[in-house]
């Protein structure tokens, strides 16, 4: 139930011959407060309720509450948000030992290009790819939350 992620922005499109998966992830906030977010999502044709906890001062760890709920109900909470809406296709790349999710958005949020990997402790090792650039784990203007709020396109 925890989670430990890093993100870093990414320097070029190169992950995309990487990849073997990519979906399409809709999702936004019943609750977008950063003590407790609570996002409604739909990653292909399945629905997902999410409760994230507020992250520790190095923005690495939190708790991380998810079920997969069903596509309708996915659909009906969606209308029921807060205003701001994430749009993004997601892609999957396997690097050494770790899984990559480099998501990008679309949108008010076009342009943006943001990798994640999961990690079992926060002084984990990692192989970082060629495309792989800036850490931006601390930096909360990355955050879903944030973005769904203070667009890319706004900065």
């Amino acid at each position: 139930m925890v989670e430990i992620e890093r993100k870093f922005l990414v320097l070029s499109d190169d992950f995309i011959r990487e990849a073997f998966s990519q979906k399409r992830i809709v999702q936004a906030y019943l609750n977008s407060d950063p003590e407790r977010t609570v996002r409604v999502r739909i990653k292909g044709d399945k629905g997902y309720i999410t409760i994230k906890g507020k992250s520790h001062n190095n923005g690495t760890t939190r708790l991380e509450w998810e079920r997969e709920i069903s596509l309708a109900e996915a659909e009906a909470l969606l209308t029921i948000c807060e205003s701001g809406t994430i749009d993004k296709i997601r892609y999957e790349i396997n690097v050494a030992q770790h899984l990559f999710e480099v998501d990008v958005f679309s949108g008010d949020n076009q342009g943006l290009v943001i990798a994640e990997i999961e990690l079992q402790s926060e002084d984990e090792t990692f192989v970082k790819p060629q495309w792989l650039g800036q850490e931006v784990t601390q930096d909360k203007r990355y955050y879903n939350a944030y973005l769904s709020k203070k667009p890319f396109k706004d900065w």
